[in-house]
């Protein structure tokens, strides 16, 4: 498996989507983190939710989609 393609640990998402200029928002009744990033006129929202990893290739694509940025780019955010 791709080095790029693999399955990402809840750690490793947070720690991309801060990379990435992301916030967390305060937790709520939900066990889901919201975290969100303004930028100029676009805002953008991610859900994590982090009782489900580690997280497949469907999932960080969608993640990857909500951040506004492509998988590469996800992936590459990590390091």
């Amino acid at each position: 498996m791709s080095r790029w393609k693999r399955p990402l640990k809840a750690a490793e998402v947070r720690k991309i989507l801060r990379a990435l200029g992301f916030e967390p928002r305060p937790l709520k009744a939900t066990s889901h983190e919201q975290w969100t990033k303004r930028d100029g006129e676009s805002f953008y929202k991610v859900t994590l939710s982090a009782h489900n990893e580690p997280f497949d290739d469907f999932i960080v694509k969608s993640m990857a989609r909500q951040a506004g940025v492509s998988v590469r780019e996800f992936y590459d955010a990590l390091n």
